[in-house]
């Protein structure tokens, strides 16, 4: 996992630790990290993000705690078994959630049911813009 590399966009309304997160927790969930596999260090992923070290540590701790990582003394911080379902359940979650808000705007906005299927099937199928009509 240390051959990736790290980006954050200062730019953003996106907390830098939480682009960090997501990233990660991305790379996890799609199977780019595996289980067992190292994160950089602290220092190497600050070096290469270009954010302070505690932000990393942050979010260290945060992956810790929602048990995607482990942390061994001597051996650093690798990607636990249950990462990847775990990850992957948060992705689902928050792809529901969205899609949920965007349905109901729709509806609400008097878009019919079949145009709304349509364009989720639109988006899912990755043909062309689901602002195309």
């Amino acid at each position: 996992m240390k051959d990736h590399v790290y980006r954050v966009n200062i730019e953003s309304p996106v907390p830098v630790y939480v682009q960090l997160e997501q990233q990660i927790q991305n790379r996890i969930a799609s199977g780019a990290a595996k289980p067992g596999d190292h994160l950089p260090s602290v220092r190497e992923l600050s070096d290469q993000a270009g954010v302070n070290a505690n932000t990393v540590s942050k979010v260290s701790r945060a992956l810790l705690l929602m048990g995607l990582v482990h942390t061994r003394r001597g051996v650093g911080v690798t990607v636990t078994q249950d990462a990847p379902k775990l990850c992957r359940d948060r992705a689902r979650n928050t792809a529901k959630e969205a899609l949920r808000d965007a349905v109901a705007a729709c509806v609400s906005s008097g878009v019919a049911t079949q145009e709304v299927v349509k364009i989720v099937s639109k988006c899912v199928e990755g043909k062309g813009d689901a602002r195309d009509n």
